[in-house]
């Protein structure tokens, strides 16, 4: 399904915006952040703390999510809430409807055995195409290790009401099997993704990242932006 449109797509270059928002090249730390719809002024003050002092030498990847509410659609922030925020949320806590919540969690020290690339498409007949794919070099990987995706708004520090840079998920896509990832074997996944209502296309972009139980992520990666510069 949606063969063509994913060649098509991935064979574009992906038009990124002008501004400068650049993911670290190897993160230390991952940064979760889940806004409940109900809480408009929870999106547009600044974000709580994860619970621990971050230290100025941590290279911090962000993701933010929108957490769906009882509300429904008549929440002041539905219209960007996607469902998979709930199991999100849920393995990090409670989530008061009038709270946000931030959680960090460290990277492996030692994941240089795994390496992904992340990539994505265009808009083309509405649809937005996501690759990913998974490497190693070698040594043990832990068991019961998955892939994941997702499509993310880039949305920069004072606009949509928001004061920070922010990742917004748009859409996941996963679990994603690496069963046979191996030297010399790597394991790839693509996924055409419907181009969410209220997103903006030229703000777009993958992120892709694996992960063990307990939403513990091992490693995180995203598709490159014209305003960042080449990684050598």
């Amino acid at each position: 399904m949606h063969r063509r449109l994913i060649a098509t797509a991935l064979s574009l270059t992906a038009a990124m915006p002008a501004w400068s928002f650049c993911p670290p090249p190897a993160p230390t730390m991952v940064l979760e952040r889940f806004v409940p719809a109900d809480c408009e002024r929870c999106w547009t003050a600044a974000p709580p703390s994860p619970g621990s002092t971050l230290s100025p030498r941590e290279r911090v990847f962000a993701m933010d999510w929108i957490v769906p509410s009882a509300a429904g659609d008549a929440a002041p922030l539905a219209a960007a809430a996607v469902a998979e925020a709930r199991e999100r949320v849920a393995g990090a806590g409670a989530l008061p409807p009038d709270e946000a919540l931030s959680v960090a969690r460290p990277l492996p020290r030692r994941s240089s055995a795994l390496r992904l690339e992340v990539s994505d498409g265009p808009v083309v007949n509405g649809y937005v195409a996501l690759r990913l794919v998974a490497r190693t070099s070698g040594g043990a990987l832990p068991n019961g290790i998955a892939g994941y995706m997702a499509l993310v708004e880039r949305v920069p520090a004072g606009e949509e009401g928001s004061p920070v840079d922010r990742q917004l998920v748009r859409a996941q896509v996963g679990p994603l099997s690496l069963d046979g990832l191996r030297v010399g074997a790597p394991v790839e996944h693509f996924r055409a993704i419907r181009l969410p209502e209220t997103a903006k296309p030229e703000r777009l972009a993958a992120v892709g990242w694996v992960e063990r139980g307990e939403q513990r992520v091992i490693a995180i990666s995203a598709s490159p932006s014209v305003a960042c510069p080449a990684v050598p």
